[in-house]
């Protein structure tokens, strides 16, 4: 792997911004804001209390962003450990092409051909993931249910998740931390923006109106998100290189 051609480090600014892109793409997948979505729902139809409710949905919360930053720490460890601090141009080529195919991916099976918002996920795991929600009573039980809520969409996580650890490696150890955190922080943009939506009162009925009124759209854009990733990345870690070697 080592005698591979190496690129030239890229600037802060332009890895940053890749990290940023890659999270933005990871908070428009729809699992772990369905699984939220239903516990707030078993946890008001249980008429548990609004301490309760916050209690169950912050931990969810925590849970869904403690897994993110490990897979993410995992996938940057797995690629110092192969490929060092500059990313060979044959592995920046593969994790384009692996975007590009997550996204066609996500624009023709993302959604089931039904009504409502069911996702392309395997039935054992929903149905897990459904059980879990309504038998949630503790804040440790809520936590759990985040961490495997971010583990049911590997598949598609790991494209973005991949191409932002390719880029952490190449910063400065003071930036690769605040680069994890950026992820973290970015990705789970969605499911802040539901916590917000039930802490405040909202009806999950509005909210889940939305979701099936738009999830053609944020089909589409998770999919275009992906294309537009790896469009940059391949123009700065592959063109670039090979501008600035002629």
């Amino acid at each position: 792997m080592r005698n591979y051609v190496k690129n030239k480090k890229m600037d802060i600014p332009s890895l940053l911004a890749i990290i940023a892109l890659a999270a933005l793409i990871h908070a428009s997948f729809q699992l772990s804001v369905s699984v939220l979505m239903l516990l707030g729902g078993h946890a008001i139809g249980a008429k548990r209390s609004q301490a309760r409710l916050m209690r169950l949905t912050t931990s969810f919360l925590f849970g869904a962003g403690i897994m993110t930053v490990l897979l993410l720490s995992f996938a940057c460890l797995l690629a110092v450990n192969f490929f060092g601090t500059s990313t060979p141009q044959l592995v920046w080529a593969g994790a384009c092409g692996f975007a590009i195919g997550a996204a066609i991916s996500i624009w023709l099976f993302y959604y089931r051909r039904n009504k409502g918002t069911t996702l392309w996920v395997p039935n054992n795991i929903t149905n897990y993931l459904s059980k879990r929600t309504k038998s949630t009573k503790l804040g440790a039980e809520a936590f759990g249910l985040g961490l495997v809520s971010v583990l049911g969409e590997i598949l598609l996580i790991l494209a973005p998740m991949l191409i932002a650890a390719l880029a952490l490696v190449q910063l400065p150890p003071v930036w690769q931390l605040l680069g994890v955190f950026l992820y973290a922080a970015i990705s789970l943009l969605s499911l802040i923006v539901v916590w917000i939506l039930i802490g405040s009162g909202h009806s999950l009925g509005d909210v889940q109106k939305w979701r099936e009124s738009n999830k053609y759209f944020l089909q589409f854009i998770a999919g275009a998100g992906l294309i537009v990733l790896a469009f940059f990345v391949y123009a700065s870690e592959i063109l670039g290189y090979a501008a600035g070697v002629k």
